[in-house]
């Protein structure tokens, strides 16, 4: 009988998280093919091929960040933020991360929502709207928080700026 509830348990689990990356994936596949949207993934191949052409004396931490992370991705549009903002929160499952930070500034939302555990996270979730930009920015894999801020400084991405604020936490 325990091994059965074990196994009830462990499949609920296994659901639940898959269901949480298919509600992010279903969300970045709507929108791939719209033209008003950059997207931009990054597979855990090429983040294996960066860390291992990073060379360690030119920066450890970076190449440890890199190292860990198993994927990115960036949807990003300058039409309608709002709109899409407020659907993204609808949609996704942002009561199931624990929110880092918010800020609401001359309408403007930030939001950071992270899972894992202490200064290790799995996923850091990034979300944009209002204003001028929407960005829905998804970090998935081994991420040192103290590090995410030095790695927005050395890419180029739209959407990555906000990413420096983790630093001024």
């Amino acid at each position: 009988m325990r091994i059965i509830t074990s196994f009830l348990l462990a499949l609920f689990f296994t659901a639940t998280a898959s269901a949480q990356v298919d509600a992010i994936d279903k969300f970045f596949n709507q929108y791939q093919e719209n033209k008003d949207f950059t997207v931009v993934y990054v597979s855990p191949k090429m983040f294996q091929m960066v860390s291992k052409a990073t060379n360690e004396v030119e920066d450890k931490e970076l190449k440890a960040l890199i190292a860990g992370i198993k994927g990115l991705k960036i949807l990003t549009t300058k039409v309608e933020s709002a709109k899409y903002y407020a659907e993204a929160i609808k949609k996704l499952p942002v009561n199931e991360y624990e929110t880092l930070i918010t800020v609401r500034d001359k309408g403007q939302n930030v939001k950071f929502l992270t899972k894992g555990t202490g200064d290790i996270v799995n996923e850091l979730l990034l979300l944009v709207g209002g204003g001028e930009d929407f960005v829905l920015m998804s970090f998935v894999g081994n991420l040192d928080l103290n590090n995410i801020a030095k790695l927005a400084k050395k890419i180029n991405i739209d959407g990555a700026e906000h990413l420096e604020k983790i630093g001024k936490q």
